[in-house]
């Protein structure tokens, strides 16, 4: 989880940090703000205390006031709903809790994810790491050092994943100095950063960001988290022309998400909505099965026929790849159409 910023002693910190340290973490206020009125056993504090509601409030001016199924609310609110045992839901869907490195998932031939920062600016609901084991995966100076001897060691990796949690909650100075370390393997040609940060802080992408990725010697690629196109708003936008215009590859992967973006409209508009700010959409995942997250399961069928409408409405380049992960598997497993 992220680390608590005392409000009081923000002066001196960078925006992002300030929007950080002023998140929403009480549902009933961040239902206050919105103006809507609590629905009796709506909202879940064990679903709370098992996994705490961060929201900043950038992202909460996105949302619409007085909208109880708002989609953003939905992705963000600790609801009853997340209570329920599910048969086929588990705590671990990926399989991801035993990598023998810690901080380090090396799943796939060619990459390696690196678990750089263990908490998100906000918890969204259906996160396929909700229950994963943070505290034994976080790393320090040596630990980091241990990584990049696996990395060296290793020569079939050519490009290192940052994730988390998410990669950008780390600050300006030490993310330079691991990119510092990274740059100096010549077998590594790429460096992707996943991050949902900049949709719900835009102000995260700092010009001094920008301008040490556009040094670097990596083909950099920033893979944005985006489920609906009311998050893709002006301050959003222009953190991403920022990027676009330094040559960073910018690409989107969304979740199907039942009461979200479960309409082919939707998709296709958010589609529509990634194209006008440089990103192509890249993946469109089914839910991964966790443990608290299966009210916003959808049916593999229905899935493929939103696939479908998307292509009537689409250019191919617009229309992400229908996929999921199944554990286990050395690629994402490909959904085809119908």
């Amino acid at each position: 989880m992220p680390k608590i910023i005392n409000v009081n002693n923000t002066a001196d910190l960078p925006t992002w940090q300030k929007e950080l340290a002023e998140a929403v973490k009480n549902p009933q206020q961040l239902l206050e703000i919105l103006e809507i009125e609590q629905e009796n056993d709506l909202i879940s504090q064990l679903a709370r205390k098992q996994f705490p509601m961060l929201v900043p409030m950038p992202f909460v001016k996105k949302m619409q006031k007085g909208n109880i199924n708002d989609p953003l609310l939905k992705q963000v609110l600790p609801i009853s709903d997340e209570e329920l045992t599910v048969k086929g839901f588990t705590t671990d869907p990926l399989v991801e809790q035993n990598n023998q490195q810690q901080g380090l998932l090396h799943k796939y031939k060619s990459r390696v994810l690196l678990i750089l920062k263990t908490g998100c600016a906000v918890n969204c609901r259906y996160c396929f790491r909700r229950h994963f084991p943070y505290a034994e995966n976080s790393i320090n100076k040596s630990e980091l050092t241990n990584i990049i001897a696996y990395i060296q060691n290793n020569p079939d990796v050519n490009e290192v994943i940052l994730s988390g949690g998410d990669p950008l909650m780390t600050k300006d100075k030490q993310l330079f100095e691991l990119f510092d370390q990274l740059e100096a393997l010549p077998q590594l040609t790429r460096l992707r950063i996943h991050t949902r940060l900049p949709v719900v802080i835009p102000s995260r992408i700092t010009q001094g960001l920008v301008t040490r990725l556009q040094k670097s010697r990596f083909n950099i690629v920033l893979v944005l988290h985006i489920n609906h196109q009311q998050e893709i708003d002006a301050d959003f936008a222009s953190a991403m022309q920022r990027c676009h215009q330094a040559g960073i590859h910018l690409l989107n992967q969304s979740v199907l998400l039942k009461g979200v973006n479960d309409h082919a409209s939707q998709l296709v508009a958010l589609s529509e909505a990634l194209f006008s700010v440089n990103i192509l959409p890249y993946y469109l995942f089914l839910l991964d099965k966790v443990q608290g997250a299966a009210h916003f399961d959808i049916d593999e069928i229905d899935a493929q026929k939103l696939h479908n409408a998307m292509q009537v409405e689409l250019p191919g380049y617009l229309v992400p790849r229908l996929s999921r992960e199944i554990a286990g598997q050395q690629s994402k497993t490909l959904i085809h159409s119908l």
